[in-house]
């Protein structure tokens, strides 16, 4: 065996190692979010931006559809809250803001046709610091509405999870 050989064998495994490591434990990609929905409807009032994510994700993430009318959807998913938010984090030593938090908080519940909640009343809450330095406003603003829009995205596949695991999980009976 030639010694190129040899050294593209070593590299081989030594590249390959992290990936057998991964593999070995359980380790995968996250895939579709698997819905036993075939139909979603969207009501309640979320914002604009939050409905598009939602049914980008329902569309793209999901096999469900999203029905325009809630009488032909299979589940009804109520959003009953969508506030984002805020708050200055630090100052500098010239008393300026350096720094801010970016918050959303949204709220929902799910229920099918026949009225039962498939998920209760439930609220996802998201944040995210960022630096801020006031000779550079207005590339802060984008930054801002980068952040949110990722959070939203990151919120509307959070949401989608939930109903699934909720959908699949044993419901308790009354008796």
């Amino acid at each position: 065996m030639s010694v190129n050989s040899l050294r593209r064998t070593m590299l081989g495994l030594i590249a390959a190692a992290p990936l057998s490591g991964l593999i070995a434990c359980g380790y995968r990609l996250r895939g579709m979010v698997d819905l036993p929905f075939k139909v979603i409807a969207i009501t309640g009032n979320p914002s604009p931006p939050l409905r598009a994510d939602l049914q980008t994700a329902i569309l793209t993430g999901t096999d469900a559809k999203v029905a325009l009318n809630p009488k032909d959807a299979d589940l009804i998913l109520e959003i009953t809250n969508d506030v984002n938010g805020r708050e200055i984090l630090a100052y500098n030593s010239n008393g300026q803001v350096s720094a801010y938090r970016l918050n959303i908080r949204v709220g929902f519940r799910a229920f099918d046709m026949a009225g039962a909640e498939v998920v209760p009343e439930a609220e996802i809450y998201m944040t995210r610091d960022m630096d801020f330095s006031v000779s550079t406003v207005l590339a802060t603003d984008v930054q801002i509405q980068q952040f949110l829009s990722l959070m939203r995205r990151d919120l509307a596949i959070q949401i989608l999870r939930r109903v699934a695991a909720a959908a699949k999980s044993p419901r308790a009976r009354a008796f």
